[in-house]
């Protein structure tokens, strides 16, 4: 049995999480930690990480930035396995995230969805093909309750497609500060927000007289407990190492 606790085990997306831990035969959702308790979780809730004091497998975060540094120190004061799907984490935390991995596991991705994991390869093999003769924009929308912007999955396309061109690409975000031609290396980065639309991802290939577009669309935020689910249960028992969705799909 894989014990998990939960990072953020109050907001929207842990409280989507626990349900779908609580669902799975192999595992138990022994504690949470969150700022604020409801008492409906049916397990003890800890304000931090360092309040906690349980032994679990592995931790699930769906939290905020501000309590990264929390976590890794939890990760490594106990070698606790860390599944990382916080967005909008600084260059810093992640190259700290990348520092902790080699003393305990770690797995990040800023989107846990397996269908988008899979947009990405797509597109990263469309870029190859296509650059230089179309221009590649990424939109991305969500509900308007989300707070950073671009999303973190729309940073992560961009970042794996410019990695698969070995170009200097430039990302420009909207272009109303910006009053002259596009350039063959961008990269344009567009983020809505509205609604309650819940995550949809399109990456556009604008050529000459054509267009190519690949889009992900996510209805339900349950793909992305699925997602870290499916994480947990490959992180469980690794002594060290940064992972990735990549290392979930080769292994399916």
């Amino acid at each position: 049995m894989i014990k998990v606790a939960i990072n953020g085990i109050n907001g929207k997306m842990g409280k989507v999480l626990s349900n779908a831990v609580r669902n799975q035969d192999d595992m138990e959702l022994v504690c949470g930690f969150d700022i604020y308790d409801d008492g409906t979780n049916g397990c003890p809730v800890y304000q931090a990480p360092s309040d906690c004091s349980h032994k679990v497998d592995v931790v699930i975060d769906f939290s905020h930035p501000a309590l990264f540094e929390g976590l890794l120190e939890y990760g490594l004061a106990t070698k606790t396995p860390l599944v990382i799907a916080t967005t909008g984490l600084s260059h810093e935390q992640k190259e700290r995230m990348v520092e902790v991995s080699k003393e305990i596991a770690v797995f990040h991705s800023a989107n846990m969805s397996l269908g988008v994991n899979l947009l990405i390869d797509l597109v990263k093999q469309a870029a190859q093909v296509l650059y230089g003769n179309f221009d590649i924009e990424i939109i991305e929308k969500h509900h308007n309750q989300k707070i950073d912007a671009p999303s973190g999955t729309a940073l992560m396309i961009a970042d794996e497609i410019a990695d698969a061109l070995d170009d200097s690409m430039q990302y420009v975000y909207d272009r109303h500060s910006v009053r002259k031609k596009r350039e063959t290396v961008e990269i344009g980065i567009h983020a809505v927000r509205g609604g309650t639309i819940v995550g949809e991802h399109e990456v556009l290939f604008a050529g000459k007289d054509e267009m190519i577009s690949v889009t992900h669309t996510a209805t339900s935020k349950e793909i992305f407990a699925t997602g870290g689910i499916r994480a947990a249960r490959f992180l469980a028992g690794k002594q060290n190492g940064y992972y990735s969705m990549k290392d979930v799909i080769s292994n399916q």
